[in-house]
């Protein structure tokens, strides 16, 4: 009986396909995109480090994985993940806890979402990069404020503190959407019974948050263990990592197979805690509110004495992240940190005329991944959250990987795939682009998807019995009602392609560059002021983009439809 099912299920999913030209144009097209920039690669990777002659041998594994310094990068990787993602997480609660429960003015909630989304619009060093000019051997704080010199800024700690900086505002988006979400008269029942605010914390808040907890730390490791340049900055010789050693034995060495052996050891924790994460937000159960609820009163959880602590605490972690870019930006427009601080504009000038080609192809390729990529997440998210075809969950876990793998990954990847005949990209800017594409298109993908789950089938069904094609369905309803999530889509592609450098370094040519590969080159010749006036102009036009894109988040979402507040997934 279970085997005429599951023959039935794919005739009547093959059916689908058969009798929709546009669903069937859209898988294969799909399939290909996905066949030829996300399986091909991955399957050279995994070649190259597996074959010898084109015979299948071990003994390359065998022999990085018989060098200490191995062991010492793979322990340090995950070492490194689950200290941030502990610290991250318990940062981001804080956070959304006191955004959420402290009954915070719509001025406060504000601040606090805008300041600490400064980290993630701006390039994943950027935080190094201050670290450096406060705690470095001429940095403001260890050498002028307190006089200390050669003080040693590089090893785990710095390194730890750069990331837990760097990326818990993406546990504070997923925490405070779950905080946000538990009903508080769920609270009020713990309250009422004679409940302690530190019971109702302890016994239902908590408990009730316990599943965005794990689904956050997931993230944050993932987040650590895909950071190659800020280890590559601040973590310095004694502290080596899989991702930067990876890097440096193909730069450095000119070690292909090493590089791509040293990826697949980086490859198993990143699919794993990929899976992890996959399986734990599906087990969720996001109900929170059911059937009718009365009036809602102000939260009870946090007494007002608290609730001006916890602000407190808040805005002077505020007050340090800003004070890191404002420190960046003097950086930019002085004449030498530490050595000479007159005024100057010379930094910028130099950027607008010598970097003048790399800000111009940053743009290009952003502003190019940006189309395609949002088109690809709504066109994906679509077919595979409303149709029902033959391949289909495949397809959904497949346009997943890239973004589940670290950049660096990724990067040697495409490398290695598309540096030799049949199909050689290198040195082209659609490498870029689609590498871009692949990886980070899936959060329009997860946006669409999102948005899709709260539209009724029903309204769908009622065009096409109407005697509509699939085709105007999805053009004149399906599509006014996900264009927040193709906008969201839009604006990740284009904020990633912009920060972003662990896969972009290894495809960048003379003939097409990025503006954070000319960061990370100014700070390895010293050239701070130069590395810091791009970051500027990195931060500043993100932040236009992002600004814009939000404005019209909001002014397209429908009645009734899923709010979008945040263009990384709340």
């Amino acid at each position: 009986m279970s085997v005429l099912t599951f023959k039935r299920k794919n005739t009547d999913t093959l059916g689908n396909l058969v009798k929709d030209p546009a669903l069937l144009t859209s898988v294969i097209v799909i399939w290909m995109f996905l066949a030829l920039f996300v399986l091909f690669p991955i399957f050279k990777i995994l070649s190259i480090a597996f074959t010898e002659g084109g015979h299948f041998e071990l003994s390359g594994l065998l022999k990085i994985l018989g060098k200490k310094y191995t062991h010492i990068a793979a322990w340090n990787s995950i070492l490194l993940g689950t200290l941030v993602g502990i610290c991250g997480t318990a940062l981001g609660f804080f956070f959304a806890f006191t955004a959420v429960r402290a009954n915070l003015s719509k001025s406060w909630s504000r601040l606090l979402d805008w300041a600490i989304i400064l980290p993630l619009i701006s390039p994943p060093f950027t935080m190094a990069i201050t670290v450096i000019f406060s705690f470095g051997p001429r940095g403001l704080i260890t050498y002028n404020l307190l006089g200390l010199e050669h003080f040693e800024v590089y090893g785990m700690w710095s390194t730890l503190f750069a990331e837990t900086i760097t990326y818990f505002p993406i546990s504070y988006i997923t925490l405070k959407g779950i905080l946000g979400g538990i009903d508080p008269t769920v609270e009020d029942m713990a309250f009422s019974l004679g409940s302690s605010r530190w019971d109702v914390f302890r016994k239902v808040t908590f408990p009730l948050s316990t599943s965005g907890l794990a689904n956050s730390f997931l993230l944050l490791f993932a987040a650590s263990l895909a950071d190659f340049a800020t280890p590559l900055i601040l973590a310095g010789n004694g502290f080596p990592l899989l991702p930067t050693e990876a890097f440096l034995q193909i730069t450095g060495l000119f070690d292909m197979k090493g590089g791509a052996i040293l990826s697949f050891i980086l490859l198993i924790p990143s699919l794993a805690v990929f899976f992890l994460q996959r399986y734990w937000v599906g087990r969720r159960n996001l109900v929170t509110i059911t059937g009718k609820s009365g009036s809602q009163t102000k939260f009870k959880s946090v007494g007002n004495k608290t609730r001006y602590l916890f602000l407190f605490i808040c805005l002077l972690t505020v007050l340090f992240i800003l004070y890191f870019y404002i420190l960046l930006l003097y950086a930019s427009m002085i004449e030498a940190f530490g050595a000479n601080n007159t005024f100057t504009l010379t930094h910028y000038k130099a950027i607008f005329t010598r970097g003048r080609e790399v800000i111009k192809d940053t743009l290009i390729i952003s502003i190019s991944g940006m189309l395609l990529g949002g088109l690809y997440g709504v066109v994906v998210g679509y077919i595979t959250a409303k149709k029902k075809f033959f391949s289909r969950k495949f397809m959904e876990i497949v346009a997943m990987i890239n973004y589940a793998l670290p950049g660096t990954i990724v990067g040697i990847a495409y490398l290695i795939a598309f540096n030799k005949r049949p199909i050689i990209l290198t040195g082209t800017a659609l490498i870029i682009i689609f590498c871009n594409v692949s990886k980070y298109g899936a959060n329009g993908i997860r946006s669409t998807v999102a948005i899709l789950q709260q539209i009724h089938p029903g309204i769908e069904e009622a065009s096409v019995s109407l005697g509509a094609s699939s085709i105007y369905t999805f053009r004149r309803i399906t599509v006014p009602l996900i264009l927040p999530g193709l906008f969201s889509g839009l604006g990740i592609v284009f904020i990633r392609s912009m920060t972003a450098i662990s896969a972009a370094i290894f495809l960048v040519s003379l003939n097409w560059n990025l503006i954070t590969v000319s960061i990370l080159e100014n700070m390895t010749e010293l050239h701070l002021g130069v590395s810091a006036a791009f970051s500027v102009f990195v931060v500043i036009t993100v932040f236009i983009v992002i600004t814009g894109i939000s404005f019209v988040l909001k002014s397209l979402r429908q009645p009734g439809a899923l709010r979008i507040t945040s263009l990384f997934g709340a």
